[in-house]
């Protein structure tokens, strides 16, 4: 736990120097920026002096991880402005707080993340356990041919494909996005392509990763000695090989997963979807850097959070973990 925390505090601070000091480095004003190209001279140094750009590097950190537990106030003389904790700052567009856009954005971001992973874990574990257990025969090559395919096909490539046959063309499907309070059908069936899209990509490279070390596994001597004691084949596959299985797709989900509750950005970005990654993409185009400092940190947190999430699992999963 000691060292997320630690971890969580470098990436703190190297993701605040990427956003505010570099920037200033390389002649990017952070207060031009706020206020606009056209502003007066008196204007920008007031932003200046509200938003402490003047100040020190590590007291702007400071200032900036004491505003995140403790909430912050922006004062420029008798212009006094306070943000609650969790702050991220204001928006350098619409001047609007941070934190509770990227708590709006998250739910969706989170809806497609967990629909998804639940496809692709489904999916792609299925289809590698079967292709390993079948090797050679024609389902093997064929789900292996689709899994190279969904390996290499671009998500916005399926995305817009799929949009133009089964939205624009069929009108199957609906992909204006609702939330699931407002409308849990419609919630659902603007999340089903960009499920089955994302998963797509995922369920294609998780069969890859379990057939592989399926067929590595099913050759090690403790399956051939489970055999020989006249253990059932779904107990051989189930309770033995399954179990080393898991620990490289746990370490792959934890990647997968924590990166995905940051931003699916393309898939996002290709169905419209409100969530995390188009707001990233937004505050890029625009140049809002505390919109991009709060997403790339929110990114961060789920991805820790994400691995030791499967460090934990791996003792659940590996008798050999706890031992160790």
């Amino acid at each position: 736990m000691f060292a997320v925390v630690v971890m969580l505090l470098v990436v703190t601070l190297t993701t605040f120097a990427i956003f505010f000091v570099i920037p200033k480095w390389a002649g990017a004003d952070p207060a031009l920026l706020f206020v606009g190209k056209q502003a007066d001279p008196a204007a920008i140094e007031g932003i200046r002096q509200k938003l402490s750009l003047g100040d020190p590097v590590l007291v702007q950190f400071w200032h900036f991880v004491q505003g995140l537990f403790a909430g912050r106030d922006y004062a420029n003389g008798t212009d006094v402005t306070h943000c609650p904790a969790p702050c991220f700052g204001y928006s350098f567009r619409t001047e609007q707080a941070v934190w509770p856009q990227l708590t709006d954005a998250m739910p969706v971001t989170l809806s497609l993340a967990a629909g998804a992973c639940l496809l692709w874990l489904v999916g792609g574990i299925t289809t590698g356990v079967v292709s390993a257990l079948r090797r050679g025969t024609l389902w093997d090559r064929s789900a292996m041919t689709v899994a190279l395919a969904g390996v290499s096909l671009p998500i916005y490539f399926t995305g817009l494909l799929s949009l133009a046959i089964f939205s624009y063309s069929l009108k199957w499907v609906n992909v204006d996005y609702k939330g699931l309070g407002d409308d849990p059908a419609m919630w659902f069936e603007s999340l089903i392509l960009p499920w089955i899209t994302l998963a797509f990509l995922y369920a294609a490279m998780y069969a890859r990763l379990t057939r592989a070390t399926m067929l590595e596994i099913m050759g090690e001597d403790y399956i051939r000695t489970a055999r020989a004691k006249g253990l059932r084949e779904r107990v051989v596959i189930g309770r033995h090989a399954m179990r080393s299985t898991w620990t490289p797709v746990l370490t792959l989900l934890g990647l997968d997963l924590g990166a995905l509750l940051g931003g699916a950005v393309l898939t996002e970005t290709t169905y419209n979807l409100p969530g995390l990654g188009r707001l990233a993409v937004n505050a890029i185009t625009e140049k809002d850097l505390p919109v991009i400092l709060g997403v790339t940190l929110i990114a961060a947190v789920f991805i820790v959070i994400a691995n030791l999430v499967v460090d934990l699992l791996y003792a659940v999963i590996d008798p050999r973990v706890r031992l160790g």
